[in-house]
Formats: structure tokens, C-alpha cells, sequence
């Protein structure tokens, strides 16, 4: 049923073009899953991926917890009954800011990532543990699982390179197989010079570097230059700058797994990656010929509690960098907490298009004319690429640089030649901050689209409805059956049964029906008190009905730590936005006790607008509210 080509991966021998999203199951609430799973589902995921991370499973040596958070099997139900397929990123290395990259302490006594035998069995024996909870979830068996990811960066951040890289690869792709693993597909990733050992390799692209050892601003991201090449030199560069890709790229179909739906912020690098940073990268990956979209994060969560020690990556732990104790919100679309974010809805709009015309995209290569700039730092240059068929497609133009002005561009007539015929369009006005991609010569019922200057969304029906300014303009031939709606109604659209709504509120499933997710500000339910110098007390009262409880917390300082009953429940880096915290995780305390960290001038941390400081240093509480969700049935 599944399989791939050079160009693209193929379902029931058709083309395919799933949109994939990262969430961890045991950084996240059991009793949840259902809930963020359809959420992810709602903005156009057909893939859930998940690490399974080793130090959360047995951190003990030989005491195994595969229980409430941590029960996999019961997360890979929960997703077949959501309807979703799974990617399973099975180690045994995972990174994903953990301590020890994932691995447990006492692992660290063998030789690990290496093709020693004592540390191959300990895999082994790692990897039969997993399959023990996925056992009869595997595709061929009904279930979800239709992925295995084998290592991570391995070669690149870590572990053997060369032939030696490549043999660990393959050693570990068939202990992953001889365990159980007959699924679909077997992937790798790719980026900054890693070993794939011939398997499906997944590339990656970040807006940012939080992991870049550097306090200033850095250089722009080349993930927004429409390019042939697949690689991200800057991921892992804290390790060292990423080499070329050590594989053959008109082998393999160009997919990704690792772009960035945010950052999770480092103590010393903390930017901020906003929803257009976010939306403007994937329309250039979609530009360049990418054939899957898969972000890391989609969903954000929390570290549990480790036994013997905090579960977080670290300086103190041989690492470069220091992440927050708990928090691994990342900025997600879906955040640490659940709540959706302006990202979920702009990056929405590139899944509800892929939904319904994926499988047309796929089989159009990318064509980037040669005179596009090859560098981000030429802010002056149009950027632009073609993707057709021979016969119709979408002409894709960027004009965004995460943090940069770019030169405004009037009047522009594209050159857009399909099989020596050239399409005629209309002048187009490109602004600054600018990123979009139009359609020509697309059939739609009725009729065709000869060009349009409006970005095509979804189906409705036999309605083909773009968004765009309300002058858009649109050349016909037929009657074809269109509708035009603004931008800001297609980010608030979602799709029922093969049927769009716009709702201002996001509308999911629930299991039983569909339900749109409100939400208000409730005045008067929280008491801020200083109770010293950087201490703070919070008091807590519920309205009798609503039990979805966010705080806003308006802070500003170095770092903020929460505390209920003397525990630490949550923690966050200053980056100058304020905090949220989901209350229900925590059973809706009555009272919460914030500790500020100082924040100082001459700290060596990297901060996109620095707060209002006095006398060169501050740590201040200024604001606090709440807010609560509510589902309700829509009908």
C-alpha cells in the first residue's frame, strides 16, 4: 500500500503528500493525548512522529516504565483511533533536548553509538522492549505505525562516519527489522554530512540556531532561498558546521522531518520564531520540490521528573547548551499546554492545500530560474521557483527574510514558460515580508484557472476556493467553479466531511462529533502579592463551570520558575513574551509561588529586544490574568 520513487511516496499506488508533526507522549498528560492528537489532526497532520526516549523509559537499569505518561502502546492506540498514521523515531540516540541526548547514565559505561558488540546488544535488547508495545500496532497488523527512524544525526552531531557510520546504520536497521519492525518505511536523517546506511533519508531546515554558542545576531537562514540543495548546514552547529549530504538526492524523494514549527530557546540564545518565520520557510520548502512537510515540534511539552536527576539537556552534563528543567513548549503550533497558537493557523494553510491537491504537487518537480539569488544575505534580488507538470502549476514567490528588509518589487512580470509555451499573466506588486504562491493553467470544475493572483486553499465541494485581496485577479477559461475569501477567513478555516467552515474558533473532533474550541478572559480570578524581592504569590479562584484554566504571567528577568506546595511545576526562559501556563495540569491549584531570576545587561545571553531595565538589571512580575477554554458541540 505504501512505497515511494525518486520523486515522491506513493499510497495505494497513487501519489502522496502527508503532512507529519512531532509530539512526545511522555513529555505530555495521558489523559491529553486524545485531545492534542485531533488537535494535530485539525491543522492537516496525517503523520504523528514521536522519539522514544530511552532515559524516560529506564532510567534505572533494569526497571522499565512503560506506564501512565510514558505507556506507548496506549499512545499508538490513541492514534489509530484518531485516524492517524505514526512515525516511530526508535533511537537508540534521539537528542531531542534531553540529558545524554536521550541515553540513560548508566548506558554511558559501554561505547555508545558504535558498532562495540556490548553496546549493540544493549540496542538490541532497547529496541525489543519497543516492540513489545507497538507489537500488533505495526500497519501490516491494523495499526498505525507505518515508520521506523532509525538513530538520529548520527555521523553529524556524534557516532562513526564513513563506511564505519554507515555499517552501524545498516547494523541497526536490521536488528530493528530481526525485533519485529516490518513496517512500510525505514528513514534516516540527513543533514550536515550524517550516515544514512541506505535508508529513506528525512532532511530538516530552523529559522533560527538557539543551539549556536554565538550572543548576537547571527547570519540569515537559508531555509528562505528557493534551492535544489536539501541540506540545513547550520542544524547541529554547535557540534560543527554541517557538511554536504552523504547520500545520492536523485535517489530518494526530497522529504523533511525536522522543520522547525518553532524553537525551543537555550539560556544564552533565546530568539523567537513567529508564525510568518514559520509559514514563509515551508512555502519555500514547498517551492523547492519538498514532497513532505514534517515539523519538529508541532506540539510542545513538558519534561517529566527524573529519579536520579533532571531529564533536561545541559552544560553540566557535557553539553553546550542549557535548557530550561521542564518546559520544552518550542514555540509549537500546539503548545506545552495545548493551546493553539498563531503558527497552527498559519501553517494550516499550506496542509489544507497539500489535503487536496498534495497528490497533484507531488508529481511537479521544482524549476528555480537561474538568476534567483543563491545567498540570503541578497536582499535585493526576487526569489522565486516554478512547479509544474508540463501542463499546469503554481509559481512560488518569497519575499522574506526572517529579520531583514527586502527590496519591494513593482510591477513584476514573471517569465513562466511550460514546455516552450509561456503563460500569460498579469503585473504583480511584491512587498516586503511578501510570500505566496499562485496557480496557472489549473483545472478546476468547470473550467481552468489560466492565472490568478490568489493562492488556492482547498476544496469545497466542487468549489475550488482561493484566498487573497479582494482585486485579485483571476483569468479564466469556462465557467470554472471558484471563491475568493481573505486571508485572515483562510486561516480560520477548517474542513468537515469534505466541506469547508471559517470559524474564528478552531473547530476538531472530539471522538463523538466536532467542537469548537472558545476562549475568554475572565476578570478578577487571580491576586498578585510580592511577597519579596523576586518572589511572588499567586491566588487562584474558579468559576463554577470550565476546568481548561490558562495563566498569563508578564514577567521580566533572566528566568521564571513556578512552585505548588514547595514543587517546581513549571519553568520558563525569558525571551520577551509573556508566559502561559496550563493549569489543569497541575489539578488547579489555589495558589502558585513564582520565583524571578535577574536578569542583568552584561549576562552574555542572546535576547531578539531586551526589556526596560533599571539601574542595568531587572526581575519584575508586571501582569497577570487568566483565561479558560471551553468545548463546544458544533453542529
Amino acid at each position: 500500500m505504501f512505497g515511494f520513487t525518486t520523486q515522491y511516496l506513493t499510497r495505494n499506488g497513487e501519489p502522496w503528500f502527508p503532512v507529519m508533526g512531532e509530539i512526545h507522549y511522555s513529555r505530555y498528560p495521558r489523559e491529553e493525548w486524545r485531545s492534542s492528537l485531533y488537535k494535530m489532526k485539525a491543522g492537516g497532520v496525517t503523520i504523528v512522529s514521536s522519539y522514544v526516549i530511552w532515559i524516560h523509559h529506564e532510567e534505572v537499569e533494569g526497571e522499565v516504565d512503560f506506564n501512565g505518561n510514558k505507556d506507548l502502546r496506549a499512545f499508538l492506540q490513541a492514534c489509530k483511533e484518531c485516524n492517524l498514521y505514526v512515525f516511530l523515531r526508535i533511537g537508540p540516540w534521539c537528542h531531542g533536548e534531553v540529558r545524554n541526548g536521550g541515553f540513560p547514565d548508566w548506558l554511558l559505561r559501554y561505547k555508545i553509538r558504535s558498532n562495540d558488540p556490548e553496546y549493540i546488544q544493549q540496542a538490541e535488547r532497547f529496541y525489543s522492549l519497543i516492540y513489545e508495545q507497538a507489537r500488533g500496532l505495526l500497519f501490516k497488523d491494523g495499526g498505525p505505525v507505518i515508520g521506523i527512524q532509525i538513530e538520529n544525526e548520527y555521523g553529524h552531531c556524534g557516532g562513526l562516519t564513513g563506511s564505519d557510520g554507515e555499517e552501524h546504520m545498516r547494523c541497526l536497521s536490521e536488528i530493528a527489522k530481526k525485533t519485529g519492525f516490518d513496517v512500510p518505511f525505514y528513514t534516516a536523517t540527513g543533514w550536515g554530512g550524517a550516515v544514512t546506511g541506505g535508508l529513506l533519508p528525512v532532511m530538516g531546515g530552523y529559522c533560527e540556531a538557539p543551539w549556536d554558542q554565538r550572543t548576537v545576531e547571527i547570519e540569515p537562514s537559508g531555509n528562505y532561498i528557493f534551492t535544489h540543495e536539501r541540506n540545513d548546514h547550520n542544524i547541529g552547529s554547535d557540534h560543527h558546521f554541517g557538511e554536504g549530504i552523504t547520500f545520492d538526492i536523485t535517489k530518494f524523494p526530497y522529504l523533511t522531518a525536522e522543520l522547525g514549527g518553532g524553537l525551543q530557546v537555550t539560556r544564552h540564545r533565546r530568539p523567537v520564531a513567529t508564525a510568518s518565520d514559520i509559514g514563509a520557510m515551508s512555502l519555500v520548502k514547498l517551492g523547492s520540490g519538498a514532497n513532505m512537510l514534517g515539523y519538529y515540534m508541532y506540539h510542545g511539552g513538558t519534561n517529566p521528573k527524573g529519579r536520579l536527576s533532571t531529564l533536561q539537556e545541559s552544560r553540566a552534563t557535557g553539553y553546550l547548551n542549557d535548557l530550561p528543567e521542564l518546559s520544552y513548549d518550542f514555540r509549537a503550533p500546539i503548545g506545552e499546554y495545548g493551546q493553539i497558537t498563531d503558527t497552527f493557523k498559519e501553517i494550516k494553510l499550506l496542509s489544507l492545500f497539500i489535503a487536496d491537491f498534495g497528490g497533484e504537487l507531488a508529481k511537479m518537480p521544482a524549476y528555480i530560474p537561474s538568476e534567483n539569488p543563491l545567498k540570503p544575505d541578497n536582499l535585493t534580488d526576487l526569489r522565486w521557483s516554478i512547479r509544474h507538470n508540463g501542463t499546469w502549476g503554481f509559481v512560488f514567490v518569497n519575499n522574506y527574510q526572517r529579520r531583514r528588509e527586502m527590496a519591494e518589487h513593482s510591477g513584476v512580470m514573471l517569465d513562466i514558460s511550460v514546455n516552450g509555451t509561456s503563460v500569460k499573466t498579469t503585473a504583480i506588486n511584491v512587498k516586503n515580508g511578501d510570500y505566496f504562491f499562485y496557480p496557472f493553467n489549473m483545472p478546476v470544475h468547470g473550467g481552468i484557472i489560466k492565472w490568478a493572483t490568489a493562492t488556492p486553499l482547498c476544496r469545497d465541494g466542487t468549489t475550488t476556493v482561493f484566498y487573497g485581496d479582494k482585486d485579485a485577479v483571476f483569468m479564466t477559461e469556462g465557467s470554472p467553479d471558484y471563491r475568493l475569501i481573505s486571508r485572515e477567513e483562510a486561516k480560520n478555516a477548517y474542513t468537515l466531511n469534505g466541506r469547508m467552515i471559517i470559524s474564528e474558533f478552531p473547530v476538531i473532533e472530539d471522538g463523538e462529533g466536532w467542537v469548537a474550541l472558545t476562549s475568554e478572559s475572565v476578570e478578577g480570578c487571580c491576586e498578585l502579592t510580592e511577597l519579596s524581592n523576586g518572589k511572588y504569590l499567586v491566588k487562584l479562584k474558579y468559576p463554577e463551570f470550565g476546568d481548561y484554566w490558562f495563566l498569563r504571567v508578564g514577567y521580566r528577568g533572566e528566568s521564571a520558575k513556578a512552585f505548588v506546595d514547595g514543587e517546581l511545576i513549571a519553568d520558563d526562559f525569558y525571551a520577551g513574551q509573556p508566559w502561559t501556563i496550563g493549569l489543569k495540569h497541575f489539578g488547579l491549584p489555589g495558589e502558585i509561588i513564582f520565583e524571578i531570576e535577574e536578569l542583568r545587561g552584561g549576562d552574555g545571553i542572546y535576547l531578539e529586544k531586551w526589556p526596560d531595565l533599571e539601574n542595568g538589571k531587572i526581575r519584575r512580575v508586571d501582569a497577570v490574568s487568566m483565561t479558560r477554554l471551553l468545548s463546544i458541540k458544533y453542529n
